[in-house]
């Protein structure tokens, strides 16, 4: 009995118990990190969606240039294709007048002693169809009196000419000419070798 009476006196037994005590303190723990991990989580989910709403815009710009892209090379196929089936469009309509030319000139021709028309018919035809192709950026080159040059020519035949230097293009065959800035077609010439000493006539230089 008197251990019991000196247990109510003890100080131990006279305070009330701590509400704050080791389990108190363990449950708000728990609950403030519950809370802070369902905050965590509506972030993330809030995240989510705004990037899911992102993704949506990304994809809907991405269709629509898609598709813009898509018109624009079918627009420019179309264009292409015309320019390639209308390419010789201007050439062909500046031809017209020298078949026209022609028709007069052939229809002249059946006229009895009309021989001086038709031949100045002719002339003018040639001078208009040289005058086209000049326009479509097409000349000859001359090649008569200049030295033989690979770039330009393809020599047929070597003769000797002792009033020449050997070498140069002494008759022209065929023509070369010139589109804009490059050889279409190379002259067909002859070439000197120049006096008695030279190589044997009648033959194609080496470098021909």
């Amino acid at each position: 009995m008197s251990d019991e009476l000196k247990k109510e006196d003890s100080p131990e037994a006279a305070l009330p118990a701590d509400p704050e005590g080791p389990s108190a303190r363990e449950t708000t723990g728990t609950v403030l990190e519950r809370h802070n991990v369902l905050s965590s989580l509506d972030d993330i989910q809030q995240k989510l969606v705004e990037a899911q709403q992102s993704a949506e815009a990304f994809k809907d710009q991405l269709l629509r240039k898609a598709a813009e892209f898509e018109n624009y090379k079918r627009r420019v196929e179309g264009e292409f294709a015309a320019l390639i089936r209308n390419a010789n469009e201007e050439i062909l309509f500046s031809l017209i007048p020298v078949v026209e030319d022609f028709a007069r000139s052939l229809k002249a021709g059946k006229e009895p002693d009309d021989a001086e028309a038709v031949r100045q018919g002719v002339e003018l035809i040639y001078q208009k169809f040289t005058k086209v192709l000049e326009q479509q950026g097409l000349v000859p080159f001359s090649s008569l009196g200049k030295p033989f040059d690979v770039d330009f020519h393809d020599a047929l035949l070597q003769v000797p000419r002792s009033d020449v230097p050997s070498g140069t293009v002494v008759e022209e065959v065929e023509k070369g000419y010139m589109l804009h800035d490059r050889v279409l077609r190379h002259a067909k010439v002859v070439v000197s070798t120049g006096g008695p000493d030279g190589p044997a006539a009648g033959k194609k230089p080496a470098d021909a």
